[in-house]
C-alpha cells in the first residue's frame, strides 16, 4: 500500500514537470562534439539534439549508445519530510541537418541553444578574418533560434549561450537579430567565458602547486586578447610584479599557446568544450532552483553603459529566469585599472562592429 502510494505521489509530481531539452548547433565540430558528450552526462538534460550542416545524426546516433540517464523529475522535489527515489530514464538525442526542416526540428521547444558553430581560429589569422566567417554563420543561427526557439508557440523562454568567436562581437550580433524579431531577453543571452576563469585558474595552481579546481580567479572584461582582465589582486595568493604581468599576458594569450601547439590544425576545443559545458550545467542547476549559482559570463551589463559598453563580462548569480545579479569588479589594484582602461576602446569597437554587421 505505502509502495503504491509513493509510485503514484512520484508520478504526479513528475508529470507536472517540464523537461530540459538542450540544443548544440554546430555540434559536429571540434567543440561541438566534445560539448555535447559533456553534456549527454548531465542526468537534468532529458532531450540533447544535435544540429549541423553535416555528420549530426552520426554524433546523436554515438552519442545514444552511452548509458547515462536522465531523470523523470528534474526540477521537482517529493513534499516536505518526505523522500523517494524517481526512476531514471533514457536520455534522448536526436540528431538534425539542414534537410527536411532539420534546425526548426531540432531548436523546437528547446530550453538552452549553445552555439559553438563557426571555423576555428589558426596561425597568422587575423580578427577580421575569424569575424568575417562566423559573423554570417552566428546570424543565421539567432534567426533560426528567434523564429523557431523563442516564438511563443514554441519555446519563448529559452536561453542562448555562445561560444563562436570573437565573442565580443557575436554576442552583439545575436542581440541585434533578436531584437530585429522582438524576442530579445537580456537576462537570457549570454556570451560563454569561462574558459578565462578556467585557464587563470590552472595557470595560478601551476605556479602556486594547489588544486586548480579549488583555485578562484576572478576574470574579467571580454573574451580576447587585452579585454580579458584577470583580477590576481583578489585572489587569496600573493604575487610579484613579474608573476602578475607574466600570469596576465598568458591568461590574456592563452590560446594561442593550443593554436601554435596544433600546428595550424586547430584551436581550443576540448578546453572550451569544458568551459562550455561547465556553463551550460551551471545555468541548468540555477534552472533547476538551485540557490547561490554564480558564473562568469559576458552579457547585456550597466557596469560600463555610460563609457558605451553595451556587453561587459564579470560575475553573474543565475537563476530560472537567467541574469539575477550582476557583480561589481571590486576594489582594484591600479595595474588592473590599467587594464581596464585598455580594454575598453578595444571592447567598444567589437561590439560596435558586431551591431554594425547586422545593421
Amino acid at each position: 500500500m505505502f509502495t503504491s502510494i509513493v509510485a503514484k505521489r512520484a508520478f504526479s509530481t513528475a508529470t507536472k514537470q517540464k523537461s530540459t531539452k538542450v540544443t548544440v548547433l554546430g555540434a559536429a565540430g571540434g567543440i561541438g562534439q566534445p560539448l555535447s558528450l559533456l553534456l549527454k552526462r548531465n542526468s537534468q538534460v532529458n532531450h540533447l539534439s544535435v544540429y549541423d550542416i553535416v555528420n549530426a545524426p552520426g554524433v546523436a546516433a554515438d552519442l545514444s549508445h552511452i548509458n547515462t540517464n536522465a531523470v523523470r523529475n528534474p526540477l521537482g522535489a517529493p513534499p516536505m519530510g518526505e523522500s523517494f527515489d524517481l526512476p531514471a530514464r533514457s536520455l534522448s538525442v536526436t540528431g538534425h541537418g539542414p534537410e527536411n526542416n532539420g534546425l526548426e526540428t531540432a531548436l523546437e521547444g528547446s530550453d538552452i541553444v549553445v552555439i559553438p558553430a563557426g571555423i576555428p581560429r589558426k596561425p597568422d589569422m587575423t580578427r577580421d578574418d575569424l569575424f568575417s566567417t562566423n559573423a554570417s554563420i552566428v546570424r543565421d543561427l539567432a534567426t533560426a533560434i528567434a523564429k523557431y526557439a523563442l516564438q511563443l508557440k514554441h519555446s519563448p523562454k529559452a536561453h542562448v549561450l555562445i561560444i563562436s568567436n570573437p565573442v565580443n562581437s557575436t554576442v552583439p550580433i545575436v542581440a541585434e537579430v533578436l531584437k530585429l524579431h522582438g524576442v530579445f531577453d537580456p537576462k537570457r543571452l549570454f556570451g560563454v567565458t569561462s574558459l578565462d576563469v578556467i585557464r587563470a585558474s590552472r595557470f595560478v595552481s601551476e605556479l602556486k602547486d594547489t588544486d586548480g579546481s579549488k583555485t578562484k580567479i576572478t576574470v574579467v572584461g571580454g573574451h580576447s586578447g587585452v579585454t580579458i582582465v584577470p583580477l590576481l589582486s583578489q585572489s587569496s595568493h600573493s604575487f610579484t610584479e613579474d608573476e602578475i604581468k607574466a600570469l596576465t599576458h598568458r591568461i590574456q594569450f592563452g590560446g594561442d599557446e593550443v593554436v601554435k601547439a596544433k600546428n595550424g590544425t586547430g584551436s581550443a576545443t576540448l578546453s572550451m568544450a569544458f568551459a562550455g559545458a561547465k556553463f551550460a550545467n551551471a545555468l541548468i542547476s540555477a534552472a533547476s532552483g538551485k540557490k547561490t549559482v554564480t558564473e562568469p559570463t559576458y552579457v547585456q551589463s550597466p557596469l560600463f553603459a555610460d563609457e558605451g559598453i553595451e556587453f561587459f563580462a564579470s560575475n553573474v548569480d543565475l537563476g530560472p529566469n537567467g541574469v539575477e545579479k550582476i557583480h561589481g569588479l571590486g576594489e582594484l589594484s591600479p595595474y588592473e585599472e590599467s587594464l581596464i582602461a585598455a580594454a575598453i576602446p578595444e571592447l567598444r569597437d567589437n561590439i560596435e562592429k558586431g551591431k554594425k554587421f547586422v545593421a
